[in-house]
């Protein structure tokens, strides 16, 4: 919202000299954030001049220019006439123009500097209204005795004519935010700079109102589609005005004022009722009286109607669509633009005037579903004072009258169906409660009475954290606050009106026991391991696509296939709730490689939805509490959606250096950062090997806790996957379920005392078949081992000719120790011969020795 300074100086009493800036800084104290401060479009000398002589030169071109002497005064610093190149011919000698000085700066950045021209060395410019920014004409240049009138009586060669023509009004620009329609107006923001500042404020809609002599123009409402329920236009009043004269301009203060506000004059009639907008924030809609003859009604669209509006295109109306018709046929779409048919003309001399109140809701929905935001639309949406159309109204009706010559007629039409704010019960202790600065029962009334609203006590005594008294009163908001609905926006009122930056900044105190609950705690330190192992965290946006699932090799009935499907993504192209990181997280690994890098390593950290059940979110009511019913079924309805953490290593995963060659990275390193997590967590997890999209079926490993769950994957992608992802050969990656491993977790991690007692270490060799996993021959000589077993790992494999086809060798290290005494090599190789008959029996091993 554009804020001309001596506009708003109008309605709020201003300071003496009063600068742009500080209006907002006073306004942003209340919460309105400063946009811009506007900047002096025009930046002198420019100054008042007589023209002494006017020397007409015919040029070879055709062009007559006119070589001109102008009196400056002293503003040239001689005192002697200053010599002008002028293209206009609409003054002669002896009359007082506008010239702009070398030095000076005109609209648009225009430089004005001595240069020489046609023949002369032109010292200026005598300049027209457009070069100046005071209207469109640029024919003729401004004479002032024409311009200004009676003003013009007095002025003398040389005297500043910035100030003189208003060109040295300051402007400002606040953001106005989308709950606060009431300050799109110079009425709303003088009002809220009268609270930021104590100003005495005058309310410009305090004029008299004009009471009407009897039924004007017939006016009917017939909405019998309200969307919400709530009525399409609950207040309309159409005031007629005959006699016009078309030909008397828009008044120039007022030209000006529209202009400054970021307007174009576009004709007297359309000036007021744009000036009567900004001016109140109450739009308003002029028609020529003879198109709208049989009155007015304002109902939904039918089916299959058209109207071609003010932009002359045709639009085929929805049947939501709120319309003003005139004998059945719409003449306008209600609060957003009016229809060409009923436009004002040329030779309009007798108009209706509309100033109605219609629902927020109703006319966004139009303005965006034919995409036509007009300036009347904006506030609309934005809700408009439902009390305020009569005021606006007649300062349109006094200002055509004075200005236009028009004549009102005494009868009108107002019809009012319009109805109260409910009032709100407010507790006076709740500001303090809730914004944490201590507000006494004086100071939160007086507050609420000065937005406008009218307080009265409702008992109920209460007490605020300091012993003061406070109590229940009912709150009745003004009709230009629409948005104060709840307890809290009548908070936020008492808070910003004392100014948010008298609100301190504290910082909470953490009450023990309430930070970082365990799974917290678990995350983070998950991500600081796969950073520390050399991997960079990305965040990825949870959205996939089918196309994406076929690329991974899902088969067709893995069920991460089913995903839930967003009705309104951010793409097209990825409609679906991820299943698993790697979906998104490869799209990230290419991307960096694509900018040049040799080698990606990133791990995210993130949720995957992962949908169970048929379970559909109902839908509440606008305005309306929801049941414990309806939390349930909200809740029931809401998927499954674990944390997992992923990794993906591309293309160079140790670099090049004196050290030694670059190592791509291998499918062992996946699995070493998968059991990293593990370990670092006091899980113990096995391995196995699997076949797993998007994995290599030779090099996927599946880790599975202690209780048989699937905690994830790991190892090398399938080459013919990594052909569909546009990613290097040999790319390894991981995927494992982080709250899983939280779960199997032990809250605090087991350890095992230290023993200073001797170990013993013995390996075997056991041959099996191939299909024998390496986890199952583990896994058995642990339980066999007994308890005396501390560690057992495999360091070596073998296959070839000396074992025979399909068969493999396998070493083993066993590390035997007692926690009191040095073991005997009878109680060692007992142990060992145990672990060796429980792996024989259940894998058919043979032991080699």
């Amino acid at each position: 919202m554009h804020i001309p300074i001596s506009w708003l100086g109008e309605y709020v009493e201003l300071p003496a000299q009063v600068t742009g800036e500080q209006v907002a800084a006073d306004l942003v104290r209340v919460g309105f954030e400063e946009e811009s401060l506007g900047a002096q479009m025009i930046t002198g000398p420019v100054v008042v001049g007589k023209v002494v002589s006017r020397e007409p030169e015919p040029q070879k071109n055709g062009k007559v220019i006119n070589w001109c002497q102008v009196d400056v005064g002293q503003a040239n610093g001689t005192g002697e006439p200053q010599g002008i190149v002028c293209g206009a011919h609409n003054f002669d000698a002896g009359d007082l123009v506008v010239v702009s000085l070398p030095g000076a700066v005109l609209s648009g950045g225009f430089e004005i500097s001595e240069r020489k021209t046609y023949g002369h060395l032109s010292a200026g410019m005598i300049c027209s209204a457009s070069e100046l920014g005071l209207g469109d004409d640029h024919d003729g240049i401004i004479v002032l005795t024409e311009y200004l009138g009676d003003e013009a009586a007095g002025l003398q060669p040389g005297q500043d004519a910035l100030s003189l023509l208003g060109l040295d009004a300051q402007t400002i620009e606040v953001n106005v935010t989308p709950d606060r329609g009431y300050a799109m107006s110079l009425r709303g923001l003088a009002r809220e700079y009268s609270h930021a500042t104590g100003a005495r404020f005058t309310d410009p809609a305090g004029l008299a109102v004009d009471t009407p002599t009897g039924p004007g123009v017939p006016v009917a409402v017939s909405d019998d589609a309200p969307i919400r329920d709530v009525p399409g236009c609950d207040r309309y009043v159409a005031r007629v005005v005959r006699g016009i004269d078309r030909s008397r301009p828009t008044p120039r203060w007022m030209a000006k004022r529209l202009t400054d506000a970021g307007m174009r004059p576009l004709g007297l009639i359309v000036d007021v009722t744009n000036y009567v907008m900004l001016a109140l924030g109450q739009p308003l809609h002029a028609f020529d009286l003879a198109a709208v003859a049989d009155g007015i009604e304002v109902r939904r669209a039918r089916a299959g109607e058209t109207l071609t509006t003010l932009d002359g295109k045709q639009r085929t109306l929805d049947e939501e669509d709120l319309v003003i018709t005139s004998g059945g046929a719409p003449v306008a779409l209600a609060g957003v633009m009016g229809g060409a048919e009923s436009e004002i003309g040329e030779a309009t001399t007798d108009l209706l005037l509309e100033s109605a109140h219609f629902d927020a809701v109703s006319i966004a929905r139009t303005a965006r579903r034919h995409r036509l935001v007009s300036e009347a639309s904006k506030r609309y949406e934005r809700r408009v004072d439902p009390q305020l159309a009569p005021a606006a109204a007649q300062l349109a009706i006094d200002l055509l009258v004075e200005h236009g010559g028009g004549v009102a007629e005494p009868a009108f039409t107002d019809l009012d169906e319009t109805t109260q704010p409910e009032p709100i019960t407010f507790d006076t202790a709740r500001p303090t409660a809730l914004v944490g600065v201590e507000y006494d029962r004086a100071t939160v009334i007086e507050r609420l009475e000065m937005i406008g609203c009218r307080v009265e006590d409702a008992g109920g005594a209460g007490q605020a954290t300091d012993g003061t008294e406070h109590g229940t009163v009912r709150v009745a908001p003004p009709s230009w606050r629409p948005d104060l609905t709840i307890p809290a926006d009548l908070v936020e009122e008492v808070a910003r009106l004392g100014g948010y930056d008298e609100i301190p900044s504290v910082l909470p105190k953490a009450p023990g026991g309430n930070g970082l609950t365990l799974a917290q705690r678990r995350r983070r330190i998950a991500a600081d391991l796969l950073a520390d192992a050399g991997l960079h965290q990305v965040v990825t946006l949870p959205m996939t696509s089918d196309e994406q699932f076929d690329r991974l090799g899902y088969p067709a009935d893995d069920s991460r296939r089913t995903a839930l499907r967003l009705h309104n993504p951010l793409s097209a192209e990825e409609p679906l709730l991820r299943t698993a990181l790697l979906q998104t997280l490869v799209p990230a690994a290419r991307r960096n490689l694509s900018r040049g890098q040799r080698g990606a390593a990133v791990y995210e950290l993130g949720r995957v939805v992962l949908p169970t059940g048929d379970a559909v979110a109902p839908v509440q009511d606008v305005g309306l509490e929801p049941s414990p019913q309806m939390l349930q079924e909200l809740a029931d309805a809401v998927p499954h959606q674990p944390f997992h953490a992923a990794g993906l290593i591309a293309g160079e995963w140790e670099r090049q250096g004196w050290w030694g060659p670059a190592r791509v990275a291998e499918w062992s390193d996946a699995v070493e950062l998968a059991l990293g997590l593990a370990g670092r967590f006091g899980v113990e997890v096995t391995l196995e090997q699997a076949q797993h999209a998007p994995f290599h079926p030779g090099r996927c490993a599946r880790l599975r806790l202690a209780d048989g769950t699937v905690w994830g994957h790991a190892g090398e992608l399938h080459p013919q996957r990594l052909a569909e992802l546009e990613l290097p050969e040999r790319t390894v990656g991981f995927e494992v379920d982080v709250d899983a491993l939280i779960e199997a977790s032990p809250e605090v991690s087991a350890h095992r005392d230290f023993s200073d007692q001797p170990f013993s270490r013995v390996d075997v060799a056991l041959l099996t078949d191939l299909s024998v996993p390496a986890s199952a021959i583990g896994d058995a000589l642990r339980e066999g081992a007994g308890e005396l077993l501390e560690t057992v790992e495999m360091f070596d494999q073998y296959t070839g000719e000396q074992v025979g086809e399909g068969r493999r060798s396998t070493a083993w290290r066993l590390t035997f120790r007692a926690d009191d005494r040095t073991l005997t090599n009878e109680e060692t190789n007992a142990a060992r011969d145990a672990a060796v008959a429980l792996v024989s029996e259940r894998t058919g091993a043979e032991h080699r020795g």
